[in-house]
């Protein structure tokens, strides 16, 4: 892991390896934490990170879910997040914003044991390699399903709730594969360990829905707004196993993994071309959106104004608006 030099901690600045907790912190002996993964791009208009707001609303709804109060708002995080990445001087890098339960009270119901906010930002390359994005990954599917939302809450990026990703990527991983990919409690088709997933049958985009206890993922939005105005088709819906291998192509969506062709599932050729066509010109226009390329989607880029900016205290969007 490639250290950056300061940590944003509870409303201050840090340096790298003072950002400390105490061993009986709740959120690690319990999971009691939410975070969300977030990349900044180094861009022709600046340092920009993708979907922002999006990520912060979502890490509160997360936070919410898990009766985690947050005294921090969510303006003042999307500013330190900012600060953060221009006082380290990156230009691109990975943002992992974490709220957790901290030291103070042991137990479950533990209300007292205060809230403790962090922002980390460090380079960090596709998760899945550079060679993946271009010429496609070996799928598995694992013995381990995907949390059931009769137990916990799937639509929200818990900590604790990432024990069952690390069953199933360490299971794939040992048996000689790249990624996982999960079926639900039903026995369809989920999500990737930490991605989501989307076939093309017959030229039509399928994706599982929201019933399927999928994390709803922001690059998840994001391709389907893609392949929508490109006209492809896209159908939410369940999707059995065996749908994987009959699928013509198949590529998953993340933060860190970005945008992930799948070439092989149980040893299962995946069509004949990696990346397949449909495939391939999706990946294009969302490597355009992510790094500032397509004009139509400059609004999904918040940028980081450099150092001695005219008006600091103000941020302006790709898009040309200012907010305050």
């Amino acid at each position: 892991m490639e250290k950056a030099e300061l940590i944003w901690k509870n409303g201050e600045f840090v340096p790298w390896d003072e950002a400390k907790v105490h061993v009986l912190t709740h959120g690690l002996h319990y999971g009691t934490g939410v975070f969300e993964g977030i990349r900044c791009y180094d861009t022709e208009i600046g340092p920009a990170i993708f979907r922002h707001q999006d990520h912060l609303d979502r890490l509160a709804k997360s936070a919410e879910a898990y009766y985690l109060p947050l005294d921090h708002s969510l303006e003042e995080i999307r500013e330190a997040t900012k600060e953060l990445i221009r006082r380290n001087g990156l230009r691109s890098c990975y943002i992992r914003p974490l709220a957790f339960r901290g030291y103070g009270e042991m137990g479950l119901y533990a209300h007292s044991a205060p809230v403790e906010v962090i922002i980390a930002v460090w380079p960090w390359g596709a998760y899945l390699g550079e060679e993946g994005k271009k010429n496609g990954i070996r799928a598995k599917v694992s013995s381990w399903r995907r949390i059931s939302p009769a137990g916990l809450i799937p639509h929200a990026k818990a900590s604790g709730q990432y024990l069952n990703s690390i069953l199933a990527k360490t299971e794939s991983a040992n048996a000689g594969y790249d990624e996982a990919i999960l079926l639900d409690e039903g026995g369809n088709v989920c999500e990737g360990s930490g991605e989501n997933i989307f076939l093309i049958r017959e030229g039509e985009i399928v994706t599982p829905g929201h019933s399927n206890s999928i994390l709803d993922g922001v690059n998840r939005k994001s391709v389907i707004q893609i392949a929508t105005d490109l006209g492809y088709g896209v159908v939410e819906r369940d999707i059995a196993r065996a749908e994987l291998y009959m699928a013509e192509e198949i590529f998953l969506t993340g933060t860190a993994a970005e945008l992930v062709p799948v070439r092989e599932v149980d040893d299962h050729a995946i069509g004949e071309g990696h990346p397949g066509e449909i495939t391939r010109v999706i990946q294009a226009k969302f490597e355009d959106a992510l790094h500032g390329r397509a004009e139509e989607y400059l609004e999904w880029l918040d940028i980081v104004e450099e150092p001695g900016a005219a008006n600091p205290a103000a941020t302006q969007t790709a898009s040309g608006k200012v907010s305050t």
